[in-house]
């Protein structure tokens, strides 16, 4: 289905768009998430070992679910990439603190030329909602950006929209927390105009499994230091079917 939605800021866009939605034990969060859904898209949950019957909520809800047995929030990502086909491909945290609903605006200014890559810029709705930690490791992370590539960002936020060949070409490899780094500095390097908007951030839903702890958030700058690090990327080859151990069930 192709039609016309709004976000709440009163944008509208003509376009068909996947929303990938990486999911580890979120049943809480889901039904909120999947119930923000802009009208006429699609949600991908990549499932990446649920043990609180995600997956078969979000299947009950009208999502497509992907399996995807490699941990890792990159391996979650990637293979809800490879399962979609919309011109269009939108991630999102799956835990309630980001609204889907927002993600119409961002296509908006890629279809109208733009943008080739949009970020949300978190800015957080209550006191705990961005644990201090995970500011501090988001600011070292924009800053050693900002040397790797000349790109003035503010947040490397989870919640982003793109054109899916463009994502494809990129040919990204991280499968861990530097994946979603990964994607800005390598559409850095390949020439493509990486913007960012500001979304309201909410307390999430559980507790995160990457920055609840300060263990955890260093570890995932660990990660993305590595991907700073790493030289340019080469070309990416053609395309091909979808393959591994991600297994797509409606």
């Amino acid at each position: 289905m192709i039609g016309v939605n709004e976000d709440p800021t009163g944008s509208t866009v003509s376009a068909r768009a996947d929303l990938v939605l990486p999911c580890l034990d979120e049943a809480e969060a889901l039904p909120w998430v999947l119930g923000r859904l802009p009208e006429g898209w699609r949600a991908i949950v990549v499932d990446n070992g649920s043990t609180d019957g995600s997956a078969d909520l979000a299947r009950s809800l009208g999502a497509t679910v992907v399996h995807e047995s490699r941990r890792g929030f990159g391996a979650a990502c990637h293979a809800g990439l490879l399962a979609a086909t919309a011109p269009y491909v939108c991630f999102c945290d799956c835990d309630g603190s980001l609204d889907p609903a927002l993600l119409p605006g961002f296509v908006a200014r890629i279809a109208a030329g733009e943008s080739d890559l949009v970020l949300g810029r978190r800015r957080p709705q209550s006191r705990g909602a961005w644990p201090a930690h995970a500011r501090a490791g988001n600011l070292a992370l924009s800053r050693m950006l900002r040397s790797r590539t000349g790109l003035r960002l503010r947040d490397l936020g989870p919640m982003r929209a793109a054109r899916r060949e463009a994502l494809l070409d990129l040919n990204l490899t991280d499968r861990r927390s530097g994946y979603p780094l990964e994607m800005v500095v390598r559409a850095s390097d390949a020439g493509l105009r990486v913007t960012e908007t500001d979304v309201p951030y909410l307390a999430r839903t559980g507790r995160s499994k990457v920055t609840g702890t300060w263990r955890g958030t260093w570890q995932a700058v660990r990660d993305m230091r590595a991907v700073l690090h790493a030289p340019p990327a080469a070309p990416a080859p053609a395309p091909a079917p979808a393959s591994g151990p991600a297994e797509v069930t409606r």
